[in-house]
């Protein structure tokens, strides 16, 4: 799936020519507090760490869009030393700060703020931190040791020192967004969260600033991500399709004798596994249309796909989806490398649509 583009910003570009002003560069807290805040409307803020794309723009031009031609859009760009287990992940990380302010300013910011570590942490380390709980400890939580209670603390510091009145966040990144919403609920931080869709390539890779790591090869392989996610989506929607065509041609009666009525091949070879699966069977099927796809990934001689976790969850909290859920709205979602790489992907499922 494809995100769309939207539409250029209007009314903050100050001219009628194609180029945006550069957004005010800030370093220090001090030259952010002293940003005039707008008369009368909103200031929208998205937190990157740098190395901007396609779906940095998108939250962007998305905060432009709510805050209005009269409100005011702040991006961070920070590199969070807390949300690095490893020294050499961290050095890794690109920067291209010229390159994002570029990209900013033509998505529709007004501001960056870009401080130093020491601006952020300016006694080193902080001794008192945002613990995440345990929705934190689990999938990326689980694989990343102490990567949620880091985000969560500088997006904590971060929201205080911008004071937004909305802020974006990507859905690809979904276990962050649901536990970011959940401490600005729980701590009653003044702020709106919200959350963008996903953007891809025309592939279907989900943008990431780790994208840039992969060669050909591994790029080829990494698309078994997406391949994975969207296979199972279409599982999901021709098992709930399947029951309500068999539902519709023999009411009350034999599942599997109302889909043969229909005369349709695809249907008629489904009918036995619709017949033999409960009505709200549908999870096991999506695990297992994913996974087969993942698996056949895994096999390859050259340039495999480790995978480090595939989880169907419930948005809430990110427990695992029972095998009996008949409804309600789910995400699935996987964690690989490929390479010297690590890719994380999902995709959010409701099951019981058509019910």
């Amino acid at each position: 799936m494809t995100t769309t583009g939207h539409p250029a910003p209007t009314g903050n570009t100050g001219n009628t020519g194609t180029t945006a002003p550069t957004p005010a560069l800030l370093r220090t807290a001090a030259e952010l507090d002293a940003l005039p805040r707008p008369a009368g409307a909103e200031r929208a803020v998205v937190m990157t760490m740098g190395a901007l794309h396609e779906g940095h723009a998108t939250l962007i031009r998305t905060a432009r869009e709510a805050a209005g031609p009269d409100g005011q859009v702040v991006v961070t760009v920070f590199v969070n030393p807390l949300q690095f287990g490893e020294a050499a992940d961290l050095d890794r990380y690109p920067r291209t700060l010229d390159a994002d302010l570029e990209t900013a300013a033509a998505a529709g910011a007004d501001a960056v703020f870009a401080p130093g570590v020491d601006e952020v942490y300016p006694g080193g380390e902080p001794q008192v931190r945002i613990t995440a709980g345990p929705m934190g400890e689990r999938l990326e939580g689980a694989s990343r040791p102490g990567h949620f209670d880091g985000m969560l603390t500088v997006v904590a510091k971060l929201l205080h020192l911008t004071r937004p009145d909305e802020a974006f966040y990507g859905q690809k990144d979904a276990q962050q967004l649901a536990l970011i919403t959940r401490m600005v609920r729980d701590l009653n931080f003044g702020v709106r969260i919200t959350g963008v869709p996903t953007v891809r390539d025309p592939d279907g890779l989900a943008l990431s600033s780790r994208n840039r790591f992969l060669s050909p090869q591994e790029r080829h392989t990494a698309l078994a991500l997406p391949r994975a996610l969207f296979a199972a989506q279409d599982r999901l929607a021709a098992q709930q399709a399947l029951h309500e065509r068999a539902k519709a041609t023999a009411p009350g009666g034999d599942r599997a004798a109302g889909l043969n009525k229909l005369g349709e091949a695809r249907a008629a070879a489904d009918a036995q596994a619709v017949a033999l699966a409960r009505p709200n069977g549908a999870p096991a099927a999506v695990r297992a249309t994913a996974r087969a796809i993942l698996e056949e990934a895994a096999a390859r001689d050259r340039h495999p796909l480790v995978l480090d976790y595939l989880a169907l969850v419930d948005p809430a909290d990110f427990t695992e989806i029972p095998d009996d859920r008949e409804s309600g709205d789910a995400i699935l979602a996987v964690a690989a490398r490929v390479g010297e790489t690590r890719l994380i992907d999902n995709i959010p499922l409701t099951f019981g649509a058509l019910t």
